[in-house]
C-alpha cells in the first residue's frame, strides 16, 4: 500500500508542479502579457489532471493488492496519502520558484487587482483600501510559512474533492468475478 501511494503521489506531485510552474512562469510572469485568470484556469485544471492519478491509484490497489475489494475507508486512506505527497511537492515547488525566481510576483500580482479595480470603475476609497490590504497580504507572504500554508489551502481542497469522489465510486464490499 505504502508503495502504491508514494508511486502515484510522486507521479502526481511532478505532474501537478510541473503545470503550475509552466503556467506562472510563462503565462503571468515571463511573457510581459500578464493572463492571471488564464493562469489560474490552467492552474486548478492541472490539478484535477494531476489527481485524476488518485482514482487510477485507488483502483490500481484495490485490483492488484486487494482482490477488487476495498471499503471507502482505505480507499479515502489511499487516496488523502497520495494527495498530501502531490501536495507537498507542489507547495515545495512553489516555494521555491516564488523566493528564488519571481520574488516579485505579488508585487505584478497586486497590481493587476488594482488595474482590475480601476478599470471596473471601483471609487477611490475601495482602490484605497484593496491597496492596503494587498500590501499586507504582500509582507505577510514573504513569511515561507504563510506562504507555504496559503499554497497548501489552494490544492489540499481539490485533492480533498478528488479523493472523495474516488473513493464512492471505486468502494466496494464484494469480490468480482
Amino acid at each position: 500500500m505504502k508503495k502504491n501511494i508514494l508511486v502515484y503521489g510522486l507521479i502526481s506531485g511532478i505532474i501537478v508542479s510541473v503545470l503550475m510552474l509552466s503556467s506562472v512562469n510563462y503565462l503571468s510572469h515571463c511573457n510581459g502579457n500578464t493572463g492571471y485568470e488564464t493562469s489560474m484556469l490552467i492552474g486548478y485544471a492541472s490539478m484535477l489532471l494531476a489527481f485524476s492519478l488518485v482514482f487510477v491509484g485507488i483502483r490500481n490497489y484495490r485490483n492488484k493488492y486487494n482482490e477488487g475489494v476495498i471499503s471507502f475507508g482505505k480507499a479515502f486512506k489511499i487516496g488523502i496519502g497520495m494527495v498530501l505527497i502531490a501536495s507537498t511537492i507542489y507547495v515545495l515547488s512553489w516555494l521555491v520558484d516564488y523566493f528564488f525566481f519571481i520574488p516579485d510576483f505579488m508585487d505584478k500580482y497586486a497590481a493587476h487587482m488594482i488595474g482590475e479595480l480601476k478599470a471596473n470603475g471601483a471609487s477611490q476609497a475601495e482602490i484605497a483600501s484593496q491597496t492596503k490590504e494587498m500590501a499586507d497580504f504582500a509582507v505577510m507572504y514573504k513569511n515561507p510559512f504563510f506562504n507555504a500554508m496559503m499554497t497548501y489551502m489552494e490544492i489540499l481542497p481539490v485533492g480533498l474533492v478528488v479523493t472523495l469522489i474516488s473513493s464512492l465510486i471505486l468502494k466496494s464490499k464484494t469480490v468480482k468475478n
